[in-house]
């Protein structure tokens, strides 16, 4: 019997429809869950759906439904209520039939058939520019467990990491490295305060001497500062002020480039792969994996940059103006125009990003899914706009937008500006509140929706933690298990029969939605909706085991108790997994 009896019901119903309204036989059968346990275990609106097109009374249609349903053990009451709906009371055996699943399955309880659908997730993509902090983090946890539930609902799901190895910042980050290097050489340049300063930028900049001594080191504060324009005061902040910055930081790369020749290339490669192996590694730790690492300055390498922006030249959607090619994006919705070539000749970074977006188009992918910041909305209509002017089917890319979590500490907003090295890291929050707590909070809300990571909730052993209250329900199943000292394939062989309390049976119910949760959360793209299920999950399950004794005498009720248990801990373990969360034995 099947885990889900919806499939069942829905045939029940279907043959009905065929007596009742053959016209209208392939009405589409909704059944869903009443909220209240007294409206039975299923409902459906079919005879509401059915009242309009033929011209009755739905209370009528729903009783003569009822009428022509074709007998059932599965079903043990039926009744009409409310304006017209059916509903449905399974009996005892079909709601405890999910038991004997789940301990047949195993960990293959839930997981969808293949679909036959190739799912690309990028996620994380965070520029190389110095260590993940906990905004990250929201997005490393997010694009992962959302990869994992469609991986699990039956889905060809490919993880990847775009990394923009190319374009100004990383020229920022050489140049911060290099000049930290230099300070080490007394060679003094004031340190621009619109360059990277965390500390881990002078950890290179030594990290480089340690290894290649003065070989970068053969030039004078003078040459290095040359034709730079001066640096207003720090306490103006007005646009004309950050212009002349961002100007000088301009000159000093100019100059870095121009100074350090053919050992540029070097200087700029070991600062990316410095901080592009840190994010490696912290990621890998928070159990984060990618299938691919997709290099930005490929796409400049392989001419597909200018291939596309030609391209879309090509078929009309790029003027030139003062020198500058744009992209005809308010044809398609965005707000105004974007460059894509400067009249320098350099292209911008929404031309990669269009380059980037026909690669995957290229590659055959059936769904593109690209996980943002949520400080990139505006972004969705230009790139879309673009794939459209590419003659491409917007449809395939859908675009999920995640706030960066806010973390307090002893009720201090912390920042995480990567740029002025004021930030909390990842990997700090891993090591105060464990990879566990860290993927659970990730992903306790809405991807889309503010989160206030609570870093003493999130390290407290209470009920009111909640991945400890998940992980303590698993705990405890082990321990019956262990106390119970049999072997687990005896459970097989119970008698549910003996399952008849409330609780027991809200269990059950409780399971035998999990594959059908799957399948919920891979469509809208929710991996929380599996952390409140395995949180609810876990309340039925405490509740049950405080008011019901599990090792009794009778034996044929301890089977049967150990063998829902056993069901239990089997599902909080394939949710926790598909959540990056441990499932551990004892606390």
């Amino acid at each position: 019997m099947s885990a889900d009896p919806k499939v069942l019901l829905a045939d029940l119903l279907k043959a009905a429809l065929k007596s009742v309204a053959p016209d209208l036989a392939d009405t589409p059968i909704l059944l869903e869950r009443p909220k209240q346990a007294s409206h039975g275990d299923f409902a459906t609106n079919l005879a509401l759906q059915l009242a309009k097109p033929m011209k009755r009374n739905p209370r009528e249609l729903a009783a003569k439904l009822l009428a022509e349903l074709p007998a059932s053990t599965l079903v043990a009451k039926t009744e009409v209520a409310g304006a017209g709906f059916i509903n449905f009371t399974l009996n005892t055996a079909a709601k405890t039939a999910v038991v004997s699943e789940v301990l047949a399955k195993g960990a293959a309880f839930g997981r969808g058939e293949k679909k036959n659908v190739k799912v690309q997730v990028e996620f994380v993509s965070a520029n190389p520019t110095g260590p993940l902090h906990v905004g990250h983090g929201r997005g490393a946890a997010y694009g992962a467990s959302l990869s994992d539930v469609l991986d699990f609902a039956g889905y060809d799901v490919s993880r990847e990491y775009y990394v923009n190895d190319a374009g100004r910042q990383m020229d920022i980050l050489a140049l911060s490295t290099w000049l930290r290097y230099l300070a080490f050489f007394g060679i003094e340049v004031a340190f621009p305060p619109n360059a990277y300063q965390g500390d881990y930028v002078v950890t290179m900049g030594r990290e480089m001497r340690d290894a290649h001594q003065d070989r970068f080191a053969r030039f004078t504060a003078a040459q290095v500062t040359a034709g730079t324009p001066g640096l207003p005061p720090v306490e103006r902040k007005d646009d004309e002020a950050k212009q002349q910055r961002e100007l000088h930081l301009d000159a000093l790369i100019a100059n870095a480039k121009r100074l350090l020749g053919e050992d540029y290339p070097w200087v700029h490669g070991f600062a990316l792969n410095e901080q592009l192996g840190d994010g490696r590694e912290d990621l890998q730790e928070f159990g984060v994996r990618f299938d691919k690492w997709f290099s930005e300055q490929s796409l400049f390498d392989t001419g597909l940059v200018e291939r596309a922006v030609t391209q879309l030249e090509q078929q009309g959607h790029i003027y030139v103006q003062n020198g500058a090619k744009w992209f005809r994006s308010t044809a398609f919705g965005d707000e105004k125009d974007r460059v894509v070539q400067r009249e320098n000749g350099l292209y911008t970074y929404f031309a990669s990003d269009i380059a980037y977006h026909l690669n995957k188009y290229e590659r055959g992918f059936d769904r593109i899914i690209d996980i943002w910041g949520a400080d990139h909305h505006g972004y969705i209509p230009r790139v879309k706009g673009a794939i459209a002017a590419l003659g491409l089917p917007t449809e395939k890319l859908n675009v999920a937008l995640v706030q960066f979590a806010v973390l307090y500490r002893d009720g201090q907003k912390t920042s995480m500006s990567t740029r002025s090295g004021e930030f909390v890291t990842l990997r700090e929050l891993r090591k105060e509140v464990g990879n566990d707590a860290c993927r659970f909070f990730y992903v306790l809300r809405k991807s889309d929706q503010h989160l206030d990571f609570d870093l003493d909730l999130a390290k407290s052993q209470s009920n009111e933690n909640p991945v400890y209250y998940v992980q303590y329900a698993h705990a405890r199943v082990c321990s019956v298990l262990n106390q119970w000292g049999g072997e687990r394939d005896e459970l097989a062989q119970a008698d549910l029969g003996q399952l008849q309390n409330e609780r027991e049976l809200a269990l059950c119910a409780s399971l035998s939605t999990f594959p059908e949760l799957v399948q919920s959360a891979a469509a809208d793209y929710a991996p929380h909706q599996i952390a409140f299920y395995l949180k609810d999950l876990a309340a039925d399950f405490h509740s049950w085991y405080n008011a019901e004794r599990m090792l009794v005498d009778d034996e044929a009720v301890k089977l049967a108790r150990l063998a829902l248990a056993e069901a239990v801990r089997q599902v909080l373990v394939s949710g926790l997994a598909v959540l990056g969360v441990s499932a551990p034995e004892s606390m």
